[in-house]
């Protein structure tokens, strides 16, 4: 026993936090849409190899400036124009166009030449610009706004564009902002996302930590009233977040979206584990044993359980493992070693310290011994005896409520429902998807067949047919083809009519405009033919309107493809980021209900070790299930959509509804080993253990409650299911789960 050593086991754990503390500064943060993908899918393996031979399909970064009442202003077009012309001096930026850069080709006695889309410098022709750009599909809802009042710069940067890279860019965009004094403009790219989100993450991260913090000291002295009793509570469940913290320092981990559960995590597992302990230790006291003496009962009849439950709790955030997206799989590893650490720091340095202190010095009660707490145990006891019958129809009325609940869920993430509320960089994802084309990336990999090339007539004009049915969707916009390239230059050729921008009704005209491209490149900003000239593609935006109504979509473009297109010449086939993104709901899905299944399995085998009687286990299952089966009716009645960061709510509850569980079961067990009757072994198990359940339960409830502050709106989602979960499993731990022992265990 390691009690004759506590001092100098305390100033240990405190050197030993001291000099971990340089694996703090190794911490970093990170925002990657990759950290969505679902590893392992064979659309990804695809996309991956089509950026390869294309190039990312986010590589690029819109700035949109307004002028009110018309960016077709004299001054406005000047500044604008400047603008434009600075971005390429902008780090990481690699080729820059707006329309006051832009011609429009014009065919001349002469040969080719062009003309300004805007005549910046000779405002008699702004209006007749205005009407062709604005009734000019290319343009309109892309490069400026339907109603005018605002342009846009398309800057691409380099393909992968990482955290430092990105700081670099943005920062050197509000520069030239700032240069040109210009305040009304909003940016949509993954650049600007990566950049200004981790700032947000970084925010929150030391806002919820804070809270956090301020929120457990509150509780703890409502709870022990003794200054002695909130200092080692404290200081035990401090000490675990930071160990906690400094491992993911030396193992190099880069904090993300879910990172700002890290402080709640901790908090979940640390107070679980201080709370049983110096329950039972107060407990001991009380019964007149000496410190020592307590304290050894205490290790040796919680620690095994509180070992226990930290294993299955370990099991529970490890079966997030399963996942195939990689965010969620990181969060399951990093959490389960947590519980881990929380589970080393309490039962070596909690208990040493609080072997120092009497029951008066940790807690303080009323005079006949009792606080509120007790005096509420002793009046619901015999309640739930005198309403056993009632007690299992409200469960079993429950069940079937939640049952209904799931089949409300829906899976149609929308990127815009997981933006930070409030923050500039939502405000700007919105603006572009009222105003221009929105973010997401829609695109089609078009194979031609056979001998065919990718830019023979014949495969460009499959591919016009499907340009011009995608057209035929309103969420479909900013839509480029090898196909675009042709009907402008038919376009050209009859005066710039917009009626005219179709596809070349003959063989011999498009070869004739395919010689002038050849010679005159018309834009080189998008690369269109693979370097084996075997495929091509067609790249759009789609508007945010949920990954369920995006595969609607998507089947029936596919239906219309498989009826409409030629396939002896092209084949075709939907790809990109958002694509890609959307299919997490499903793999979500699959994988939490494996995960979860496997974590039944895991902690059933530990159940039966420990308990030895399959009655025992069946008993202990149910009152489990039931808070996991509610958790995921919340996300059906609240309208909420099941997406990678929601699925750590199962994780979480599973794994402290297992946690109270074990702790009751386990008092239960060893009172009746002492000769209790069943009755009286569960009366005292119900008064000790419940009053520990409720403490930790309390403090776990107001803890994730801590996330409705997070401007991240699944951090809320979850910090609300969760906390409204926790209640439930409480409940059914002290109702439901004594009635199964009694019914079945006589």
């Amino acid at each position: 026993m390691f009690l004759p050593y506590r001092k100098w086991i305390i100033g240990g754990a405190v050197v030993l936090a001291l000099l971990g503390g340089i694996f703090l500064t190794k911490l970093s943060f990170i925002f990657d849409f990759e950290q969505f993908f679902p590893e392992g899918d064979p659309d990804l393996a695809f996309f991956r190899d089509f950026i390869e031979e294309f190039e990312s399909d986010d590589n690029f970064l819109l700035l949109a400036v307004e002028n009110e009442p018309s960016v077709f202003d004299s001054a406005f077009l000047d500044t604008f124009h400047k603008l434009s012309l600075e971005m390429r001096q902008v780090p990481h930026v690699e080729k820059v166009q707006s329309l006051t850069m832009m011609d429009y080709p014009i065919k001349t006695p002469f040969g080719i030449s062009a003309i300004p889309i805007i005549h910046q410098k000779n405002p008699a022709k702004y209006e007749a610009d205005r009407r062709k750009v604005l009734n000019d599909k290319r343009f309109a809802g892309n490069m400026i706004s339907e109603d005018a009042t605002s342009m846009t710069i398309a800057i691409k940067t380099i393909d992968q564009i990482g955290l430092e890279d990105s700081h670099a860019l943005i920062g050197g965009i509000y520069d030239k902002l700032e240069e040109a004094g210009i305040e009304d403009y909003h940016m949509l790219g993954r650049a600007y996302f990566t950049s200004e989100i981790v700032k947000i993450q970084g925010r929150e991260l030391i806002l919820v930590f804070f809270a956090a913090g301020i929120l457990v000291i509150f509780i703890l002295i409502v709870l022990f009233k003794r200054p002695i009793g909130v200092a080692v509570a404290l200081a035990s469940i401090g000490l675990g977040l930071l160990y906690f913290m400094e491992v993911l320092g030396m193992m190099g981990a880069q904090l993300n979206a879910m990172s700002a559960f890290y402080p709640v995590l901790m908090l979940i597992v640390g107070t679980s584990d201080v709370i049983h302990i110096m329950s039972k230790y107060v407990d001991e006291l009380k019964k007149g044993r000496q410190k020592r003496e307590a304290m050894i009962t205490t290790i040796k009849q919680i620690g095994m359980a509180t070992l226990l439950t930290s294993a299955t709790t370990a099991v529970g955030f490890a079966s997030l493992m399963t996942s195939k997206v990689a965010l969620i799989r990181e969060f399951g590893m990093h959490s389960a070693i947590g519980v881990v650490i929380a589970y080393i720091t309490t039962i070596i340095f909690t208990t040493s310290l609080l072997s120092m202190f009497t029951v008066e010095q940790i807690i303080k009660e009323d005079e006949s011994g009792q606080n509120i707490w007790d005096r509420m145990l002793n009046k619901s006891w015999p309640w739930i005896l005198q309403n056993q019958r009632k007690v299992s129809l409200i469960t079993i009325a429950s069940v079937l409520i939640c049952l209904y609940g799931i089949s409300l869920i829906d899976t149609n993430y929308t990127i815009s429902g997981n933006l930070p509320k409030g923050a500039k960089v939502t405000e700007d994802f919105m603006y572009f998807e009222e105003q221009f084309s929105g973010f997401r990336p829609l695109e089609f990999a078009i194979f031609a067949q056979d001998d065919l090339e990718a830019d023979d007539y014949e495969v460009v004009r499959e591919v016009s047919k499907l340009e011009d049915h995608l057209y035929t969707y309103p969420d479909i916009r900013s839509i480029v083809s090898q196909a675009t390239l042709y009907k402008s230059l038919e376009q050209m050729s009859n005066s710039n009519r917009q009626d005219a921008f179709v596809f070349p009704s003959s063989e011999k005209k498009y070869k004739r405009y395919k010689r002038m491209l050849d010679r005159f490149p018309m834009d080189d900003n998008v690369v269109m033919i693979s370097e084996d000239r075997k495929k091509t593609r067609i790249s759009s935006r789609i508007g945010d309107i949920g990954a369920e109504r995006i595969k609607e979509q998507g089947a029936k473009i596919d239906q219309w493809v498989e009826e409409n297109i030629d396939s002896g010449i092209i084949k075709v086939k939907r790809t990109g980021t958002g694509l890609i993104v959307d299919k997490n709901s499903v793999y979500v899905r699959d994988s939490l209900l494996y995960g979860l299944g496997l974590a039944l399995v895991i902690v059933s085998i530990l159940m039966g070790f420990l308990f030895k009687d399959l009655k025992m286990l069946f008993i202990s299952l149910v009152p489990n299930i039931i808070p996991i089966l509610f958790a995921a009716a919340l996300l059906g009645y609240l309208g909420i959509d099941l997406e990678a960061g929601i699925s750590i709510v199962f994780a979480i509850v599973f794994g402290i509804a297992v946690d109270d569980t074990i702790h009751f079961l386990s008092k239960y067990k060893l009172s009746r080993n002492d000769g209790l009757s069943v009755d009286d072994a569960l009366a005292i198990t119900f008064k000790e253990t419940g009053k520990a359940i409720i403490f930790t339960t309390i403090i776990l409830f107001f803890g994730f409650m801590i996330m409705l502050f997070s401007s991240h709106p699944p951090s809320q989602s979850i910090g609300l299911m969760i906390s409204i979960t926790l209640i439930t499993a409480l409940l059914y731990d002290l109702t439901i789960l004594p009635v199964l022992i009694r019914k079945f265990l006589r």
